[in-house]
């Protein structure tokens, strides 16, 4: 069986980055089907490397390596702050301090791993905000773009969660009634995060990567926000 194919951002002799679609786990393990990792090897004729992770539901930019050097380069790179990762994310909920679009503002809930906590920093902006009035109920909603200032694990959706803004279609940590409602009325069933913008270092250089928001997210924002 063919595998699909994925979106190449940039590729060099060191690395490649790509588009992940939502609904992808980056490596293979057990009850783990057609992995970024296999989809690559098989789509460029080589072993590839993830140098960093991004949850199997969460759709966007992800660079992966061609070697294991150039993987522990990478890595290095990455887990030393040199690269900046946004985020877009589509929650139910205000923040009860800034209700305003275009507010700003930090997330510093420690998150908690085995029996210790861990500092954690996520800069956020309000984009967008919107009530819906149901037959039962009015449901707060905002448009967040996010910044990671550290990378722990799930990190932006438990600093969301946190806040009283879980993303939409969250599984985990998110409002498992609203989100069985809007699976109901809007047809939501993916998660509604994904990294949108990456600056890394390219041959000294600051380079910058955008991609627009992945489908399924336009789709509920047209049906949420737009109507």
């Amino acid at each position: 069986m063919t595998m699909k194919t994925l979106p190449v951002l940039f590729e060099n002799s060191e690395i490649l980055i790509i588009n992940k679609p939502a609904g992808i786990a980056v490596q293979g393990g057990e009850k783990v089907f057609n992995p970024v990792d296999e989809i690559l090897c098989q789509q460029i004729g080589q072993k590839v490397f993830p140098v960093h992770r991004l949850d199997k539901d969460t759709a966007g930019i992800l660079v992966v390596a061609k070697t294991s050097v150039s993987a522990k380069k990478w890595t290095n790179i990455i887990s030393s702050g040199r690269i900046k990762k946004q985020y877009s994310a589509i929650c139910f909920g205000f923040l009860p301090q800034t209700q305003k679009n275009n507010s700003t503002g930090t997330f510093n809930f420690p998150i908690e791993k085995g029996q210790s906590k861990k500092d954690a920093l996520t800069q956020y902006k309000i984009i967008d905000s919107k009530i819906i009035v149901t037959a039962e109920e009015e449901i707060h909603l905002s448009f967040f773009n996010l910044t990671l200032g550290t990378g722990r694990m799930h990190q932006i959706r438990i600093h969301l969660a946190q806040a009283g803004c879980p993303i939409i279609a969250d599984d985990k940590y998110g409002n498992f009634k609203l989100n069985r409602k809007f699976k109901k009325l809007f047809g939501i069933k993916k998660l509604q995060l994904a990294a949108t913008n990456l600056e890394i270092p390219i041959d000294e250089k600051k380079i910058l990567f955008n991609i627009p928001l992945p489908e399924h997210m336009k789709n509920t924002y047209a049906k949420l926000f737009l109507n």
